[in-house]
């Protein structure tokens, strides 16, 4: 659970770094995050000789991680004009909905069951984020992409059976010779901004390969280890942090129903944590009691 908790902290800071490689557009951004990404991972996976898992994958297996690369794509261009344009408190928005749409993927595509409490939690949340949406005063689009797209890469990620490092490059590879041709394309048109903005533009926009590729490690590694609804709920953390960035930093003003429909959303969350851990006591209980 760990593994989950790291890359959610990290993914909250992210409404405070992509402002930073500004005045870069947002798809120059992400054919830098993946261009970097790859370079990051691929040297990864030649230092722990996770290469070799790749080269013995099948058909299958390629085409999963394919389908991965294309909703982690989407995910990523949108946040990033989310972000860039003003929409922290929509993108939160789309986090706060993303657990609810691994919940319900987990149960109806991986059969996962919920106990009680986590049922009475879901429908919580279900209930908040339908009052939120509702009141939004138009459907938040950006929201719902992000929400879909992170759900169903989780989804894959459940199915591809490599190792986190590997999955990751293989993603970033197959993307790779699209990115760096659309960069090419900006540099012969004279409007890529990666050389034209000092030192630290160039510095910070190779660091995305790092910025990206951390946490999205420490987010597989913990989608092969615990249920999928659990990383779900476990995801409030993110769009938390990105809303009081919102609202403290960039000063976007949310409506009081807004705060409300937050505030019942984190009851939801308390009660699946709690759910969580009594289900953990109750097993090293067990484990204690002599055979």
């Amino acid at each position: 659970m760990w593994y989950a908790v790291l890359a959610y902290l990290m993914w909250g800071g992210f409404a405070a770094y992509f402002p930073l490689l500004e005045p870069a557009a947002p798809v120059e951004i992400l054919a830098h995050r993946i261009v970097w990404t790859a370079v990051v991972m691929v040297a990864l996976i030649f230092v722990t000789k996770a290469a070799q898992e790749l080269r013995r994958a099948d058909r299958a297996t390629w085409l999963l991680v394919v389908l991965a690369a294309v909703f982690i794509a989407v995910n990523w261009l949108t946040y990033v004009i989310a972000v860039n344009s003003g929409h922290v408190a929509e993108a939160a928005l789309g986090y706060f909905i993303n657990p609810l749409v691994n919940v319900v993927l987990g149960m109806l595509v991986l059969r996962e069951r919920l106990r009680q409490l986590q049922q009475l939690s879901v429908a919580i949340a279900a209930i908040a984020v339908i009052v939120l949406a509702a009141l939004s005063g138009q459907p938040p689009l950006m929201g719902l992409t992000l929400a879909f797209s992170f759900g169903i890469y989780g989804l894959i990620k459940k199915r591809i059976q490599l190792p986190p490092e590997a999955s990751l490059a293989a993603e970033t590879v197959v993307l790779f010779p699209v990115a760096l041709g659309y960069l090419g394309y900006l540099t012969l048109q004279g409007t890529s901004t990666f050389t034209g903005h000092g030192a630290g533009h160039v510095a910070l926009l190779i660091s995305s390969g790092i910025i990206t590729a951390l946490p999205l490690l420490l987010f597989n590694k913990a989608a092969q280890l615990i249920p999928l609804s659990t990383i779900g709920m476990l995801q409030y953390m993110t769009p938390t942090m990105q809303m009081l960035w919102a609202v403290c930093i960039m000063h976007e003003q949310l409506e009081t129903v807004r705060w409300l429909g937050f505030g019942i959303i984190w009851v939801s969350v308390g009660i699946f944590l709690t759910d969580i851990w009594l289900q953990r006591r109750a097993t090293r209980a067990n484990r204690r009691q002599p055979a």
